[in-house]
């Protein structure tokens, strides 16, 4: 890990990764603080446990502290993942405006969330108007990342999809700190990933296997390994950009209003 995150994480244990890659550079030490004391509590979960759900009143919001989050949209008897959080992630902070979600937010594997009060933020929000801004900014990267999502599943083949999700997954994690570059963990059945790249569990299959053949990427038994990532992101044709981070839509000094 580099000494930059682990300054970060011990200083802020908590909200250490958020928006670490992007613009984590512009809060001042101040709103760091800040950012880290509105965290009212912590919770570990387990794996497939409830953090939101469709329609209830959202009083609080989370930030995923460590593992990994899902939003799942229930509808036909079928359960339709349509985006996942990795640390770091403000993972329903848009709860705090819409007041009621219109999808549940289920941990994937084990998890630890920490906890903001809706009343807390209001009181943050009225008082840092940088920090708002902040805040903002990082609910929108999910319209971002949903935009790409609706994009590639015209675009791609089903095996191009998933190396595609693959691809984001592992930019996120390392934009966070996390050693992600040559594989990683990650608690997803086959019918979960069919479901994140819009086919079935047959046809997943069928993409794994051609992924295997062609990039030598392997995920079996919740464990991606990636002995040539530059292969995959060729077969997908992966493009970062759209996360925000370093490349051409990258966001540097224009938050220092």
């Amino acid at each position: 890990m580099p000494s930059s995150v682990q300054h970060e994480l011990s200083r802020y244990p908590r909200t250490g990764r958020f928006l670490m890659g992007r613009l984590r550079s512009a809060l001042t030490e101040g709103e760091k603080q800040l950012v880290e004391d509105v965290i009212e509590g912590e919770h570990h979960l387990g794996g497939g446990e409830l953090i939101a759900h469709r329609g209830a009143e959202c009083g609080s919001s989370s930030i995923l502290i460590d593992g990994f989050a899902i939003r799942v949209i229930a509808r036909g008897g079928q359960d339709h993942i349509v985006s996942l959080q990795v640390p770091g992630d403000f993972i329903d902070l848009h709860g705090f405006a819409l007041k009621r979600l219109d999808h549940d937010i289920y941990t994937l594997g084990p998890a630890k969330v920490g906890l903001v009060s809706h009343a807390r933020l209001s009181e943050v929000i009225g008082h840092q108007p940088h920090l708002a801004r902040l805040l903002w900014f990082s609910t929108l990267l999910d319209g971002a990342i949903h935009r790409e999502w609706i994009c590639k599943l015209e675009e791609l083949s089903a095996a191009q999809r998933v190396a595609h999700v693959f691809c984001e997954i592992c930019r996120r994690l390392e934009m966070v700190g996390i050693e992600a570059h040559h594989g990683f963990s990650l608690p997803l059945t086959q019918a979960q990933l069919a479901s994140m790249c819009g086919t079935t569990a047959v046809h997943m299959s069928r993409a794994l296997r051609r992924l295997r053949n062609e990039t030598r990427a392997s995920f079996r038994h919740g464990r991606l390994d990636l002995p040539y990532p530059a292969a995959l992101a060729a077969f997908c044709e992966y493009d970062a950009s759209y996360l925000y981070g370093p490349g051409e839509l990258q966001v540097a000094g224009d938050y220092d209003d």
